[in-house]
């Protein structure tokens, strides 16, 4: 890992900075909650063992520290982008199909990073203004909000007072945490609130004990590694299913590093460069497809508690990171954070999400954009409504989700609309 020089003082704990012992498990617990539970619903969706996931994401997210030299606190869980492909791979040919596909979307994001490398990234800031990134970032924070509205009102498709009781009551907690706790209760306030949270669901009555109960303390993940667990051929139809969709968590990936940029005060895109942050996301995704887990991406739940905190510490990341992969072994604690309900996960998601929202705002009000101009106000309005609506795009297996495709919208209007419309024209 390399030191810098600058040091955002408006932080706790800067990205370098180590936490103190005693506070490094808590903080790093803080995001392992956060993500454990999108994570391990990718492999359920898919039919692959959520213990391997973890290990998997642990592992993807330290190799992507170790390429970016420690420089961007950023944490990588299942990716939901490849289940409709995986699906349909895991039906015809089984995980091997999958692993062969993970592995070909790694290659992809070699392939592009040395292309940047080699042509350089000064060509995102034409692309990517402040009116495209601004809303492109409220696109982030507010496209998973239905989902997250839906699982603190519905159980099994009705509607359930027990469950917005949860998640409302949640969200109270973890806002008292924030506003009124200090010290280091005051720097893990979403571990608090989720906590907290799952004692209130089980007065209510919502969490189901049983699995805790039946699952074993160690539990060795189903690795499927190649010439071990199977022996490896060529999947044409996994390549060519797979390789396509990396081009969209691409531009997932650049709309992360943008609300990083934003929240730690640096520029990712050229220290260390897009060139590095994208080979570290596509190492990372190669180590999964060689272990037996799901290909991953960065998590924007997390990037979430970065902002609340404001403890921005790849040490943190890191602790998580190593907890995960510790946790893909023990049966019983993988067994309670999978049985955390979703209405307490939806009463913290109101606050991640919303705060990664409120970064994108900040950009469009400190960047003084201006919406009077109808350029302005067209972009934004496209992306905005496109994004948050669920617009996907979809030829034959190939699937653009909403947040990719409104970026591509964005940033092609941007490009192709002139600066003055012709009734603004005196």
């Amino acid at each position: 890992m390399t030191e810098e020089k600058f040091r955002n003082e408006e932080v706790v704990l800067d990205i370098h900075d180590r936490p103190k012992a005693g506070h490094w498990i808590g903080l790093s617990l803080q995001h392992l909650f956060t993500m454990f539970g999108a994570t391990v619903l990718v492999p359920i969706l898919v039919g692959i063992d959520p213990g391997i996931a973890l290990v998997s994401s642990g592992l993807g997210t330290l190799v992507y520290l170790f390429v970016t030299k420690g420089k961007i606190p950023a944490y990588l869980g299942s990716s939901f982008a490849f289940i409709a492909a995986m699906q349909m791979l895991m039906k015809s040919d089984g995980y091997p199909a999958i692993a062969q596909g993970a592995v070909t979307t790694g290659l992809v994001y070699l392939v592009v990073s040395l292309i940047i490398k080699k042509i350089g990234s000064a060509w995102l800031d034409k692309i990517l203004p402040p009116i495209v990134v601004g809303p492109v970032i409220m696109v982030i924070g507010l496209g998973l909000a239905a989902n997250a509205a839906n699982n603190a009102m519905f159980n099994d498709g009705k509607y359930d007072f027990k469950f917005i009781a949860v998640a409302l009551i949640t969200l109270a907690l973890t806002i008292f945490y924030n506003m009124f706790f200090k010290g280091f209760l005051g720097l893990i306030p979403i571990l608090l609130g989720i906590v907290s949270g799952y004692l209130v669901a089980l007065l209510f009555g919502i969490v189901d004990v049983e699995l805790i109960k039946q699952a074993a303390w160690f539990a060795m993940p189903n690795f499927e590694i190649p010439f071990v667990q199977y022996q490896p051929k060529l999947y044409l139809n996994a390549i060519t299913t797979m390789a396509p969709i990396a081009f969209v968590t691409m531009t997932e990936h650049i709309g992360h590093l943008m609300v990083l940029n934003k929240l730690t005060k640096r520029d990712f895109f050229q220290d260390p460069g897009l060139s590095k942050t994208l080979m570290g996301d596509g190492a990372a995704q190669i180590v999964a497809g060689f272990v037996g887990g799901p290909p991953v991406t960065s998590y924007g739940e997390n990037i979430g508690v970065l902002a609340i905190t404001r403890v921005h510490s790849v040490f943190v990341i890191g602790g998580a990171a190593v907890l995960a992969v510790c946790l893909g072994f023990v049966g019983k604690l993988s067994a309670i954070i999978l049985s955390i309900p979703g209405p307490v996960i939806s009463g913290i998601s109101f606050v991640l999400f919303g705060v990664i929202a409120a970064s994108g705002l900040k950009i469009l009000i400190d960047n003084q954009i201006n919406f009077d101009k109808k350029k302005n106000l067209l972009i934004a309005s496209v992306i905005l409504v496109i994004g948050i609506g669920g617009l996907v795009f979809k030829l034959n297996t190939f699937e653009l989700s909403s947040m990719a495709l409104a970026t591509v919208l964005g940033i092609i209007l941007n490009l192709v609309l002139p600066e003055t419309a012709r009734s603004e024209e005196k």
